[in-house]
């Protein structure tokens, strides 16, 4: 589910070059990230800490002598950043922006020229995927997309996937994506009282048996949102909508100012 993989940047920067995501630790990758650092690579930073980005961090750390930078309340128990970064923090001339909903411990990074690394908050090939709790929330996705889009950024440049050169048409589909399909959600509750499962096949028509999990953990997510704001309800496995208030949609806070 990495579309051709984890992509993994180097960012010049006066003091050193800073690595974001390593990704993978096969070691014709590491080589290749350690010949295109130039003996410059100060820090290494994750955007969080799912496997197809962390699992290179300790070895290209261990061959540089780098420390690992990542959010303070690392989402793995097995796993504890040499730096911890808070929302943000500063570190080689790039700003974090903690920016959950893919995962707990999610962080983009803000260039000051406008660029923006978004890890898998923003992808280039895909929507993402959004689990449920306590992993994921699909209103702090939205809310990180609306920060994002408020910084005007001049570039995105994702874990997976191409630059994205127009953001400001990007961010605002992604959230109408989002939107579309929790209608898509509560027209599917208004058939009826329906177990995840089924509600599952009411709203993923036609996917291959292969995505059914994944399917069911962002529908899952999606639900609790709806949850969250009156608009679902939930009782002994089964979703229903919540009739007084499942056509009205909460008014949404506006998102965290820039640090």
């Amino acid at each position: 589910m990495t579309g051709h993989g984890t992509n993994s940047s180097l960012v010049a920067h006066p003091g050193g070059t800073p690595v974001i995501d390593p990704g993978s630790d096969h070691p014709a990758h590491l080589e290749a990230i350690l010949a295109a650092g130039g003996g410059r690579i100060t820090h290494i930073l994750l955007t969080h800490t799912h496997r197809d980005h962390l699992t290179g961090a300790r070895p290209l750390g261990r061959m540089t002598g780098a420390p690992v930078c990542g959010f303070r309340h690392s989402a793995v128990a097995s796993f504890t950043p040499d730096i911890a970064l808070d929302d943000g923090s500063v570190v080689a001339g790039l700003t974090a922006l903690h920016t959950p909903g893919h995962a707990t411990d999610h962080l983009c990074f803000l260039t000051a020229e406008g660029i923006v690394f978004t890890g898998d908050h923003i992808m280039g090939w895909s929507t993402t995927m959004v689990p449920p709790a306590p992993d994921g929330s699909v209103r702090q996705f939205l809310d990180g997309l609306e920060r994002i889009s408020a910084l005007a950024p001049s570039l995105l440049l994702p874990a997976h996937g191409a630059p994205i050169s127009t953001p400001e048409t990007c961010i605002p589909a992604l959230i109408a994506h989002r939107l579309s399909r929790e209608d898509r959600i509560l027209a599917a509750l208004r058939q009826g009282p329906a177990t995840l499962d089924n509600m599952m096949r009411r709203v993923y028509r036609a996917i291959p048996a292969s995505l059914h999990r994944a399917a069911e953990l962002n529908l899952l997510a999606h639900l609790e949102k709806l949850r969250d704001d009156g608009r679902a309800m939930h009782d002994h496995a089964v979703w229903r909508a919540d009739a007084a208030h499942g056509d009205s949609p909460p008014p949404r806070e506006p998102a965290r100012p820039a640090p």
